[in-house]
């Protein structure tokens, strides 16, 4: 059979846009529907045209939203598949009770359940590309969904052609129908004499989809404006354009300010946060959220800015919890992001002795700390110094004089009644004192580490050391300490 203009034009658009590689493993999310059955009659329809040679694999989940018409659907599925000469995987979900599990809508659980089973599929076929069936109609009907439900200018960008099924996931969505209306798709079964389900669900108003296709769009194109699909079309398309490049500047933005991150927090630093346009303040807030797995879907323009005003505030302390079980803290001048069902944290061990020459892990304490001896001049002394000036709240570098310390040292945590004198100050102070007055998180306070000699506190790890132990005109040696935070696998 000749091949129809839509086929020749789609096989053009994957060259184009480099969406395919030639001899690529594919997983084709279908429904049944016109689009998805439309979808993967074009990818087949490439077999045997030049170097062509993909590997298609069919992928139904059954919601069982519908009763006997999505059992219907998924028996469909896997007879088009079969008389293609495909590989099917179907798989059932009870969507309704998900949502209710996770406290989220249908639609959303829906589309959750899609992903994570599309991703499994992946993962067993070492696959790295899924292609779903979304078209310029439906991307008209995502920008104007955001737009009334309230949305930045990612949002406006609407459906990505490409994206990743996750943040972080190197398995990626392809969307190649997203040049073409429904239309020229149904245009192009009618011409084949393709068959394809109707799901009734789609002329009903219970989702918010349905009503915007059908009511909101069409009342538009008669009263307001006729071309009113391509005007959203356009202002998609010059909005991804601006995102993009608030994306890129944004995510070097987040780089400079993070603080800490391990798998269970990120925090920032709020001052300097603050002093950005507050488009870029919730640029950097999307980016920390899907840094630690929060989904795309999930967060809204009200989330974005609502974390963004929680940095440039003033109050000492203040939490915001959002969707996915997330929350954001302001902590003085740290804004942390973490998940708000976390487990507590574990204490920490008792003492572990210290190397006065080498490096000594510390795993309980989730740190190393390495010792070094050398010998003073005033040059060098001078130049760590100034050094010094300016230097932030924590510091994972101390050079102490060796003369004032009195082996062995020990590393432990704090204990109730804890003083040292801290550097640059002219009293005493309990530790508790110390971290109240330097405004450190509390959650730092739990994790801090306490350097012993004989005589007690020589250094809080990572914020003071002991007056006692600081360097003067007359230090002969150096005692160089570096402490650094050790990561999972070296904390196993």
């Amino acid at each position: 059979m000749p091949k129809s203009d839509l086929e020749a034009q789609f096989a053009q658009l994957l060259v184009d846009r480099r969406l395919l590689a030639h001899d690529e493993t594919v997983v084709v999310g279908v429904s049944g529907g016109p689009d998805s059955v439309a979808l993967l009659h074009l990818l087949h329809s490439l077999k045997g045209v030049g170097d062509w040679s993909l590997r298609l694999h069919v992928a139904h989940l059954n919601h069982q939203l519908r009763g006997a018409d999505a059992d219907a659907d998924a028996a469909f599925v896997e007879s088009l598949a079969r008389k293609l000469g495909l590989p099917v995987a179907i798989e059932s979900v009870d969507v309704r009770a998900v949502a209710r599990e996770r406290g989220t809508s249908v639609e959303q659980a829906g589309r959750q359940c899609r992903f994570e089973f599309l991703e499994r599929l992946c993962l067993k076929l070492d696959a790295r590309t899924v292609a779903m069936a979304h078209h310029a109609d439906d991307n008209a009907e995502t920008i104007l969904h955001r737009i009334i439900r309230g949305t930045g200018l990612r949002g406006l960008g609407g459906i990505r052609p490409v994206r990743p099924i996750r943040p972080g996931s190197d398995i990626r969505i392809i969307r190649p129908l997203l040049a073409f209306r429904r239309a020229q798709i149904m245009d192009y079964l009618t011409e084949r004499g393709i068959e394809s389900r109707v799901d009734a669900t789609n002329h009903s108003s219970e989702f918010t989809r349905n009503r915007i296709r059908n009511i909101v769009l069409p009342l538009l194109r008669e009263k307001f404006n006729p071309q009113v699909d391509e005007a959203l079309l356009r202002l998609g398309e010059q909005a991804r354009g601006a995102d993009a490049y608030l994306s890129e500047t944004s995510e070097r933005l987040l780089e400079s300010l993070v603080v800490s991150h391990d798998d269970r927090q990120l925090t920032l630093h709020a001052d300097l946060l603050a002093r950005k346009p507050q488009v870029m303040r919730a640029q950097v807030v999307r980016h920390a959220l899907l840094r630690l797995g929060i989904g795309e879907q999930e967060l809204t323009y009200g989330h974005l800015e609502a974390v963004a005003n929680l940095a440039a505030g003033r109050e000492g302390n203040k939490t915001l919890d959002l969707p996915g079980g997330f929350r954001v803290s302001r902590r003085y001048a740290r804004l942390v992001f973490e998940a708000a069902t976390g487990a507590p944290v574990e204490p920490l061990a008792d003492q572990m002795r210290v190397s006065m020459n080498g490096t000594t892990l510390l795993p309980a304490f989730g740190m190393e700390i390495s010792a070094e001896l050398i010998e003073a001049n005033e040059t060098l002394i001078d130049e760590h110094i100034r050094r010094q000036t300016g230097r932030g709240q924590a510091n994972y570098e101390e050079w102490l004089d060796a003369a004032e310390v009195r082996p062995p040292l020990v590393a432990r945590a704090r204990k109730p009644g804890d003083r040292f004198l801290p550097l640059g100050m002219t009293g005493m102070k309990k530790l508790s004192d110390f971290f109240i007055d330097e405004k450190i998180d509390p959650a730092l306070r739990d994790r801090s580490v306490v350097l012993c000699d004989q005589l007690g506190p020589i250094w809080l790890v990572p914020f003071r050391i002991d007056d006692r132990v600081r360097l003067h005109r007359g230090t002969q040696q150096i005692l160089r300490l570096r402490a650094r935070p050790l990561d999972a696998r070296e904390r196993t």
